[in-house]
């Protein structure tokens, strides 16, 4: 069985409207199937969840359902799967957990290489602890973050390790098992993966990677708006977040502030089942089909790279800042003697999607000496085809030559 980018394009409704999507990072056009889950969650009968009525069963089924769907997905435990309004929400809400057991002179380690939501939040928790920071720096010809970046800042007094597993802006994959291995090696300090881009692109094993907390977004992999942690049951009981006093105690319950928005963990069972539905071998369970299809998107949009890469090699005046051996297929481009942020409005009106900016990694473009404007951002998904890709090379020509 091959890989068929066809059928997919066949059950995301957005691309009948012709537009070439290379906004993926940003997140992905939703499938029929997702849509039908929300609605189906939402029209059937629902309630508060319990085992009584119909509607308290049926919520009930779609909360346990996300839950093991998402351990499916990242090889974790669905005991340990929390829901969030965001990734940067979830963030937020562990950092200020984690902080509670901070003190002076402890110290946080932080990576510029990340978008924003793995940064702002950690350095502002630090603050009121009175911890200290510091910052682990990318290279910024190659775009490699090395272990060694992060291990030599590493003391006996860090707490926190925070860096992302795949770079939203440049695609640069650091070694995230190599890292863990240094942090948990040398130190008691937790290792905090923001996988959001990651989790579009790679099949994602937390036992081989190392982290301890591994969060991502649904919407980056063809579900709804929303953000998802995951860890160890273990590790979440040892946290006091701070709730409501009638509300439950249990974990991952404790960390979920109010009634779950349903429909949203509905959409994600579908679009999680959806992608495991793209596998070339289907023998197995789900977590066993995930494998398979991530492998064949890493085949599919690994040749759709090499193309671009090769077509953007024979347009003059314009860089590729995606350099690092390993990376996901999401390039920024910068063109000599003009504006990025000309490019994207330029493309759309061609019907090609592929917007500008630095896109929340605010500190990786900075890095990279392009301030807070950034570049031009390509990024493939799972339904881009040779034709997006073409029609991207053909707009990008003619952009060069207006």
């Amino acid at each position: 069985m091959t890989y068929d980018v066809g059928a997919l394009r066949a059950e995301i409704p957005a691309l009948l409207s012709g537009v070439a999507h290379f906004d993926g990072p940003g997140g992905t056009q939703t499938p029929a199937p997702v849509a039908r889950a929300i609605a189906g969650a939402l029209t059937g009968p629902l309630s508060i969840r319990g085992h009584l009525t119909p509607g308290e069963e049926n919520a009930e089924g779609l909360v346990q359902g996300f839950r093991q769907a998402v351990a499916d997905l990242v090889g974790g435990h669905p005991s340990g799967v929390v829901f969030g309004r965001s990734a940067t929400q979830l963030t937020y809400d562990f950092s200020r957990a984690l902080a509670k057991d901070w003190a002076s002179g402890d110290e946080v380690v932080v990576s510029r290489l990340d978008h924003d939501a793995n940064i702002r939040p950690w350095l502002q928790a630090a603050e009121r602890a009175g911890a200290r920071v510091r910052w682990a720096d990318f290279d910024p010809v190659t775009g490699e973050l090395p272990p060694a970046a992060v291990g030599d800042l590493l003391t006996e007094r860090t707490r926190l390790v925070a860096v992302t597993g795949a770079s939203n802006l440049i695609g640069t994959v650091p070694d995230i098992a190599e890292i863990s291995r240094l942090v948990h090696g040398r130190t008691r300090a937790l290792l905090y993966v923001d996988g959001v881009h990651y989790a579009a692109h790679a099949f994602v094993d937390m036992a081989r990677l190392g982290a301890d907390f591994f969060v991502c977004s649904p919407y980056k992999f063809l579900g709804p708006h929303h953000g998802v942690l995951a860890a160890s049951p273990g590790l979440l009981e040892t946290l006091r977040p701070d709730k409501l006093l009638p509300s439950t105690d249990a974990v991952p319950e404790r960390f979920e502030l109010g009634t779950l928005p349903y429909e949203l963990l509905a959409g994600t069972t579908a679009a999680i089942d959806l992608l495991a539905g793209l596998a070339t071998d289907t023998t197995g369970g789900r977590r066993d089909r995930l494998r398979s299809a991530f492998a064949a998107i890493e085949r599919h949009e690994g040749a759709l790279r090499e193309r671009l890469e090769a077509g953007l090699a024979a347009l003059p005046g314009v860089t590729v800042r995606s350099r690092a051996a390993e990376r996901t297929p999401t390039l920024l481009l910068t063109f000599d003697g003009r504006d990025a942020a000309d490019a994207y409005p330029f493309l759309a009106g061609r019907g090609v999607h592929a917007p500008a900016g630095s896109f929340y990694a605010v500190e990786a473009s900075r890095h990279l000496g392009l301030g807070d404007t950034g570049g031009l951002r390509v990024g493939l998904s799972p339904y881009n085809d040779k034709d997006d890709v073409e029609r991207l090379l053909d707009g990008l020509a003619a952009f060069l030559r207006s």
